[in-house]
């Protein structure tokens, strides 16, 4: 039975690099795929004091989500809008909000978001927020919940901030790799070159590094954030 999975990222091309892989392969199973990007991904930048320039940026990363979400085969793509690596200034609630009004209007049974204990603050407030929206009332939908790594962030982040990424969750990406590469290619601004791990080779050895931990060509990694198995009565 086919299935609606929500990815909930904090900026353009956290949900390529994220779980891209898994997007696509879902989507060529017959899941159906929707995404939020909460924050618009450019004030934070040098051009923010320009608003012309900035908006310029904020178009341009938009156009590229849009044509890397749809060469994964996603069906809907969404923007918050809210202000890049600046969440921690906005009430807890206002971020909340953005995402239960986007899991109310496409109901998805499966989430994909944030790991909870990564070096970006914005990271952080988004997988916090997405399981506060996703908290299991009588009525939620979301029977699973998967916390992705994001290169150059998640594994950067330090033991003495506790809750190091430990995956328990893997998706066979050998077929899909090569389509999770070309999405990012429409994010080529936000790539660096070899050896940063947010760069085209750190991506695909990422991939065939989780891949090798499950005797894969190439996989994607998770920390399983919830399972809930439905009983009787469950729609």
């Amino acid at each position: 039975m086919a299935s609606r999975i929500a990815v909930i990222a904090a900026h353009p091309d956290d949900e390529i690099l994220g779980c891209g892989g898994t997007v696509a392969r879902r989507s060529r199973a017959g899941d159906e795929v929707v995404t939020l990007i909460v924050a618009e991904g450019a004030t934070s930048r040098d051009v923010a004091r320009d608003p012309t320039a900035r908006q310029r940026n904020v178009d341009a990363l938009r156009e590229a989500a849009g044509k890397a979400n749809a060469a994964l085969g996603v069906k809907a793509l969404e923007f918050g809008g809210l202000p890049d690596n600046r969440l921690d200034s906005r009430d807890l609630l206002d971020v909340v909000k953005v995402i239960e009004v986007f899991i109310a209007k496409h109901r998805p049974q499966i989430v994909l978001t944030h790991f909870p204990g990564d070096l970006n603050i914005d990271h952080q407030i988004v997988s916090r927020a997405v399981s506060t929206a996703c908290r299991p009332l009588p009525a939620a939908r979301v029977s699973l919940m998967l916390f992705f790594e994001v290169p150059s962030s998640t594994e950067w982040q330090t033991n003495l901030a506790g809750g190091a990424f430990s995956p328990n969750w893997f998706e066979d990406i050998s077929s899909t790799l090569p389509l999770k590469l070309e999405a990012l290619r429409h994010y080529d601004a936000e790539m660096r070159p070899w050896p940063h791990p947010r760069s085209y080779q750190g991506v695909e050895s990422l991939a065939r590094w989780r891949g090798a931990t499950i005797g894969r060509q190439a996989a994607e990694a998770f920390s399983l954030g919830r399972k809930l198995v439905p009983g009787d009565g469950y729609e």
